[in-house]
């Protein structure tokens, strides 16, 4: 008897009133002892196969079909039997652990909670309980961290957390929904060999959702691969990879960010440029707010990028990717020279900065976070141009519509909301508001690693246009070393505030001279990590 087994399931959802079918008979099985990684890109159905099977979907859904665990059909199921299994035999790993964390509940009291729900355990014995699950997912001095809160820990740690919390009632089977998504490569390997460890260790069955087939080589016994809501192709993973049948699975596992990027122009002109930049943020305490020291976050930071050139700033989370880019910007504080376009910055005041504010625009991770939800695609894009005054075009419309078309998007979606486009149009509408104000400078904050692998690609390629054609300089920040390698020229590493090295691209992948990045270059490329790296 299969662990679990899914035969012809379907499931829709009611909508001004017809019903879109999200899954459209779907079978397989996940037998005991035994990963299998439901893989394809956003939309494919993937979450909502796994959510049916203890129900976590919304009371709109209308499931069909069996789905049998251990002998019992939990199609139809009482809530009150769903309940039972919920977190005792079946638990889940969730993408985005900030979000399914409390951040008002300490990490005791969060995996006490689900001890005394499932087990009535309290006291001492929870206590001990929870020191322990710490302790197997790898939390270092986990007694230390008892009181912490969520955003006192790391990404890792923080999905560490969620692990220990799924593992609490230890389960038969472990549903783990983009658990690696939004993490580094190195934590993300860590990770994965956490999961496998454990998986082994207590003898569970895992059901592993993601849309990166990179990982599925590393953890699956075998792949079914979904597109549209349905399985398209199924089989072992050593087959999947070495002879793909299906046309789209052929598509997933070429989709890679390749290539390199065009050469700088000759003659380029530098245009952004500091030299030791230094970003301390001071520690404060008491009732006068004394300054009793400094988190350091950048220290002693020199680069510059030229017109048509890509500086890929990495490193792990905490490293001080992201505040290098932003002091850059002037939208945080900093010490040490801020040259933009020829003039050194640091300490204009906002007033000063106004008119040079166009000229140096950024594009974050998220786009659905990062566009107003009540403002049409047309507004959205066409804002700077109200703000900045820009003049050449008759109107603001105009502009939108010949910046739309540049980046790949149909103007006449122009009058939606943002909620209205998949996840790669929302990165192609954040690229197309920064764009339409022509800036020199361009920061681009992990703008793909939210992305499908295939959408990832097309960003990639648009970027690398948009480079060309208007001499862009980009400042491009990713934990992803494949995508860096795509777009890069130059390339800083950064841990723990330090550039522990710098220079050519394709020096720093071919050869690093550092533990550190040997051990980033490994992780992201499978290759063998070295003892010692220092991550």
């Amino acid at each position: 008897m299969s662990l679990l087994r899914y035969t012809d399931l379907r499931v829709g959802f009611r909508q001004d009133g017809g019903t879109v079918e999200a899954v459209k008979g779907v079978s397989f099985a996940v037998e005991k002892g035994e990963t299998v990684a439901l893989v394809g890109e956003s939309g494919s159905g993937k979450s909502v196969t796994a959510l049916s099977s203890v129900n976590l979907l919304p009371d709109t859904a209308e499931i069909t079909g069996s789905i049998i665990y251990q002998g019992q059909e939990l199609v139809g199921a009482s809530e009150k039997e769903l309940r039972k299994l919920r977190g005792n035999d079946i638990s889940f790993i969730f993408q985005e652990p900030m979000t399914s964390l409390n951040p008002l509940h300490t990490l005791e009291k969060q995996l006490s909670e689900v001890l005394l729900i499932h087990h009535g355990m309290t006291g001492t014995a929870a206590r001990t309980r929870v020191i322990e699950l710490l302790e197997q997912v790898g939390i270092h001095e986990p007694e230390s961290r008892l009181k912490d809160y969520p955003h006192q820990l790391s990404g890792g740690q923080r999905q560490r957390v969620m692990i220990a919390m799924a593992l609490a009632n230890d389960p038969e089977l472990l549903i783990a929904d983009e658990p690696t998504t939004a993490l580094d490569v190195t934590i993300q390997a860590q990770i994965l060999e956490l999961l496998r460890e454990l998986k082994d260790r207590l003898g569970m069955s895992m059901l592993f959702i993601t849309h990166d087939l990179n990982i599925v080589r590393k953890i699956a016994d075998r792949v079914c691969v979904m597109k549209d809501g349905e399985i398209v192709e199924t089989g072992p993973t050593a087959l999947i990879f070495d002879n793909p049948q299906h046309p789209y699975t052929q598509m997933l596992l070429a989709a890679a960010a390749t290539g390199r990027p065009d050469p700088v122009p000759e003659g380029a002109k530098v245009v952004a440029e500091t030299e030791k930049l230094r970003i301390w943020f001071p520690v404060q305490r008491g009732f006068l707010r004394k300054t009793v020291g400094y988190v350091k976050a950048v220290n002693a930071a020199s680069f510059s990028v030229r017109e048509g050139e890509t500086v890929g700033i990495v490193g792990e989370s905490g490293s001080g990717k992201t505040t290098l880019a932003l002091a850059m910007m002037r939208l945080i504080s900093s010490q040490g020279p801020v040259v933009v376009l020829g003039q050194d910055i640091q300490g204009w005041s906002n007033r000063q900065l106004r008119p040079l504010r166009a000229d140096m625009q950024i594009v974050f991770q998220d786009p659905f976070g990062s566009l107003s939800p009540r403002m049409t695609v047309a507004q959205i894009i066409a804002e700077g141009l109200s703000v900045h005054k820009v003049d050449g075009y008759a109107s603001n419309e105009a502009a939108v519509i010949d910046i739309m078309r540049e980046v790949g998007l149909d103007p006449e979606t122009r009058h939606r909301y943002p909620h209205e486009f998949s996840g790669g149009q929302r990165q192609r509408i954040a690229i197309a508001r920064a764009m339409i104000l022509r800036p020199r400078l361009l920061v681009l904050d992990e703008p793909t690693s939210a992305l499908d692998m295939t959408v990832q690609v097309q960003i990639v390629e648009l970027l690398r246009k948009l480079q060309v054609t208007h001499r862009l300089a980009y400042l491009f920040i990713s934990h992803d070393l494949r995508v860096v390698r795509a777009l890069s020229h130059k390339v800083l590493v950064m841990k723990r505030g330090d550039v522990v090295e710098a220079g050519d691209a394709d020096a720093i992948f071919d050869a690093p001279q550092m533990a550190y990045t040997r051990a980033l270059v490994a992780a992201a490329f499978d290759l063998k990590v070295e003892e010692g790296a220092g991550l």
